[in-house]
């Protein structure tokens, strides 16, 4: 299966538009993963739970509360890895197509 591709909907004329934040749904099978600064990292995450090292920034989206990038993420916290990545993707596209529609 191909990654999915986050700026799709968002490409204009060889531009890309802001992308903006989109919830994403708890569910009883997602994942947990203590985060230890330094030693840890999305990607590999990523890599682990959907087999795509390309899914980091899902599981940005699924901890807003750690702001928008890695480096801003606290040691020890608890982090959230949404499951199956399909239902995740799902959401993000549901919101990014209710987001599109208002704008």
């Amino acid at each position: 299966m191909a990654t999915y591709d986050r700026y799709s909907k968002f490409k204009l004329d060889g531009e890309i538009k802001i992308v903006p934040f989109v919830k994403i749904n708890k569910r009883d099978s997602d994942y947990y993963e203590q985060y230890k600064r330094g030693k840890t990292r999305l990607d590999i995450l990523s890599y682990d739970y959907y087999g795509d090292a390309n899914y980091a920034w899902l599981i940005m989206q699924a901890n807003p509360e750690f702001g928008s990038m890695e480096y801003e993420i606290p040691d020890s916290v608890i982090i959230r890895i949404p499951f199956p990545l399909d239902e995740a993707i799902n959401d993000y596209e549901s919101g990014i197509n209710k987001y599109n529609k208002l704008y």
